[in-house]
């Protein structure tokens, strides 16, 4: 028993349904967004009424978005996703795609070992893309989430939008309890806005083309300023020797600091990023057993580019150190 901790008793999404509880579609909400998919994207009325036919709320989903995951220290993260099997097993797929990893660094420019580093975190080199209907994963949030309503009810046209572009059935694809699908684990937005078709079919496919999931990973961290062969990141040591870097430091990611005053400050020497672009300082706790303290780093514009993939520094240090370990 906890004694020092204070019960939450806050209801959350999930204590207002039951499990498999029938989705009002004659509702107002949902009679405005059948109004909106017709008008303003042109599905017909009989294609609604046959997918959204006998639709249910899945409280697991609720369940999973209520509950208030401790966040780790980086020293309980990191373990997670860098195994000496993921490291084995990306290895093995960088020699497998050694020439479509040739196509996808001259064509788009982006670095291999960053791109197979991201697909084994988010569904374990393809194996675990997420057990949950999409279709009906994104009807309960956008239904029964209040919280986050209107950021899913535009997943879920978006969904609608590239299922019918790619010629997908909405109906059959699985995903994360939050949205996300496929290899790459794209929210649909994110699908349709840097998914590419680079096997040459004419559709965007990120659950079984390789090429397709390999070069969208590939364009997302392109579009945000990811810059071939440049660093990731570079230990700065176990304080920050100035109020100027400790106030970068806790304005998190969106901190940057110009990198020569930073080497000036640390008294050290790091390489100079792409076109002498900023640098975040990104703190990562270490393990008792190990001393514990602060190790701090400088995230370089390529770092910085993979916490726009997913806004966590831990992530992005994660695949960081798994990129690195790929080319040892």
């Amino acid at each position: 028993m906890c004694i020092n901790c204070i019960a939450d008793d806050t209801p959350k999404a999930a204590d207002y349904v039951v499990d498999n509880q029938p989705i009002d579609l004659s509702s107002e909400r949902y009679q405005q967004f059948f109004d909106e998919l017709e008008e303003l994207h042109h599905f017909s009325k009989k294609e609604l009424k046959k997918l959204f036919n006998g639709l249910k709320v899945d409280r697991k989903v609720l369940e999973l978005m209520d509950k208030q995951w401790e966040a780790k220290p980086y020293y309980q993260y990191w373990p997670l996703f860098i195994t000496p099997s993921v490291i084995f097993k990306g290895k093995q797929s960088l020699k497998q795609y050694r020439q479509l990893f040739d196509r996808i660094e001259t064509e788009i420019g982006v670095d291999r070992e960053a791109v197979v580093a991201i697909w084994g975190i988010e569904s374990r080199f393809g194996f675990n893309q997420g057990g949950f209907n999409l279709f009906r994963t994104l009807n309960t949030l956008f239904d029964k989430y209040p919280r986050r309503s209107d950021f899913f009810r535009k997943e879920l046209i978006h969904f609608l939008i590239l299922c019918r572009a790619n010629d997908i059935d909405p109906l059959k694809i699985n995903g994360s309890y939050a949205g996300a699908f496929g290899q790459a684990q794209f929210m649909p937005s994110s699908f349709n806005e840097y998914a590419v078709d680079f096997d040459g079919d004419n559709r965007r496919d990120l659950i079984n083309s390789m090429e397709d999931i390999f070069a969208s990973i590939a364009n997302y961290l392109k579009r945000f300023g990811w810059t071939l062969h440049a660093p990731l990141y570079s230990d700065i040591g176990n304080e920050l020797k100035s109020e100027l870097l400790v106030s970068t430091y806790k304005e998190g990611r969106k901190g940057l600091i110009d990198w020569r005053v930073l080497a000036e400050t640390q008294q050290i020497t790091i390489p100079r990023p792409p076109h002498n672009g900023k640098l975040s300082v990104v703190g990562l706790q270490q393990s008792p057993w190990k001393g514990g303290g602060m190790r701090y780093i400088a995230g370089y514009p390529n770092f910085l580019a993979i916490t726009e993939y997913n806004h966590s520094t831990k992530y992005a240090m994660a695949v960081s150190e798994i990129a690195e370990a790929f080319k040892k």
